[in-house]
């Protein structure tokens, strides 16, 4: 005999709840895992816009050749800013289809239509606005290791400067 749980005016037995939750899990993890992403981007946006701040500070006192360093950096870090930006409303919005799978899921299982059609659709909709997320993130990524490759390049540039002039002299 296999228990029943009244639901929606009929009767569902407990195995067939069950396997509801256990469908219902997978979108889950899903939005977990957008969670996560959506705090390192948090993250990331808050060191840029720190930088950003910092960059503003020192062009009030730079003179012209920092000056025109630091506009490049600043456009720079204006890319990286809109990358993170679209980053994080992809991932948003796909975890807002994620739980809109998983209420979609019990409504259907409630009122016994048929949502495998619209199910298929939302849930596919929140991969790929994930795999857009994940995309825009890649892409600021390697925004923010080219900035590290040419910041690396000045240094080494100025470096050699003074060595370059203290030959000179001894010549």
């Amino acid at each position: 005999m296999t228990p029943s749980v009244v639901a929606s005016g009929g009767t569902e037995t407990l195995e067939e709840i069950a396997r509801l939750i256990q469908l219902s899990l997978t979108p889950v993890f899903l939005l977990a895992s957008l969670a996560s992403l959506l705090n390192v981007f948090a993250s990331r946006l808050a060191r840029v816009a720190d930088r950003v701040d910092q960059i503003a500070i020192e062009l009030e006192t730079a003179g012209p050749a920092k000056a025109q360093r630091l506009a490049t950096e600043q456009h720079y870090q204006r890319r990286r800013t809109r990358a993170l930006d679209i980053a994080v409303v992809l991932g948003t919005f796909g975890g807002v289809l994620t739980c809109t799978s998983v209420l979609v899921l019990f409504v259907g299982s409630i009122s016994g239509v048929n949502v495998a059609r619209l199910l298929f659709a939302i849930f596919g909709g929140a991969i790929v606005l994930a795999i857009g997320a994940l995309a825009a993130f890649g892409y600021e990524m390697l925004l923010a290791s080219r900035g590290v490759r040419r910041r690396s390049h000045d240094a080494d540039e100025q470096r050699a400067r003074p060595l370059a002039r203290r030959r000179v002299a001894e010549e």
